[in-house]
């Protein structure tokens, strides 16, 4: 079997010009053109492709019963995704940037207990995501200092 990569992360979206518009304002990312049809946009995130489904996708992937009745509502949390950085000022910005552009903060930048700078973020239609910055080797859990443990 040939080793495995993730490829794809899709979000279903309530418009997806306007959502892809967001993710490339905030990050740059390309649109692939080629990948375009009536129900999905698709962006070039440096390695994986960032895709967006209208409606009706639901149907073709048979998905209807995880439609959302209701899809002004924000839907529960089920993934998030994290972008890499690369600076701890990049995650500021992008932060700054993301509210600038219709999205939210949901937790300012903030050093984690694993040595990444980091803010989660969502953007207008409330998907949720992370921007990161490693700023030092990542600690193993059980080494933190019991005060340095977030559970």
């Amino acid at each position: 079997m040939a080793a495995a990569r993730l490829a794809y992360v899709n979000l279903f979206a309530r418009d997806i010009v306007a959502l892809s518009g967001f993710y490339t304002a905030l990050f740059g990312f390309p649109e692939i053109a080629a990948h375009r049809s009536p129900i999905y946009r698709c962006l070039d995130a440096q390695g994986a492709e960032l895709g967006f489904n209208a409606a009706e996708a639901y149907a073709l992937l048979n998905l209807q019963t995880r439609q959302p009745v209701d899809i002004e509502s924000p839907l529960p949390l089920g993934v998030y995704f994290t972008i890499e950085l690369d600076s701890t000022d990049a995650v500021d910005h992008v932060a700054r940037q993301c509210v600038q552009l219709g999205g939210a903060v949901l937790k300012p930048p903030y050093l984690t207990y694993y040595n990444a700078r980091q803010a989660v973020l969502a953007d207008p239609e409330g998907n949720v995501f992370r921007v990161n910055h490693r700023v030092g080797a990542r600690t193993p859990y059980d080494a933190l200092p019991p005060d340095r443990r977030p559970l």
